[in-house]
């Protein structure tokens, strides 16, 4: 499942997609909009992505995956539009027979996800604009 929304994102729906019989386990990584950065306070992000390309890019990373791990079911999904302090703002998540390749599966994905996927972040701080790339924080 790949997909970058700017609707809410449910973890337990994810979670419930990404599960299959033969999974011993599921690994979920949950990103949280935080209200500090670079010791600033935060008063709220917005994110933006080039959508397609976003959405072409983390399905070679889903192909990655599978290539390198025995991954059962992949989710990346990543949130774009404006988001307010504790908002969930990606979530990957790796099922596998052992916990070991879904752990490392799934840190993989949010590592290559905030590396080369096209989103860029805008952060609002107190009377202060910063744009950055996804990957930043």
């Amino acid at each position: 499942m790949i997909s970058i929304t700017n609707k809410p994102i449910d973890p337990a729906s994810i979670l419930e997609q990404v599960s299959t019989p033969e999974s011993g386990g599921v690994d979920i990584f949950i990103g949280i909009v935080r209200n500090l950065s670079d010791g600033k306070r935060v008063q709220r992000l917005e994110y933006s992505a080039y959508v397609p390309m976003a959405e072409k890019i983390m399905a070679q990373i889903e192909h990655e995956i599978k290539e390198k791990w025995e991954a059962h079911s992949v989710a990346l999904v990543h949130r774009i539009g404006g988001l307010s302090i504790g908002e969930i703002a990606v979530v990957t998540a790796v099922s596998a027979a052992h916990r070991k390749e879904a752990f490392e599966a799934c840190r993989f994905a949010i590592d290559r996800i905030k590396s080369v996927v096209p989103i860029w972040k805008k952060e609002y701080f107190e009377g202060e604009v910063k744009w950055s790339a996804g990957g930043e924080g």
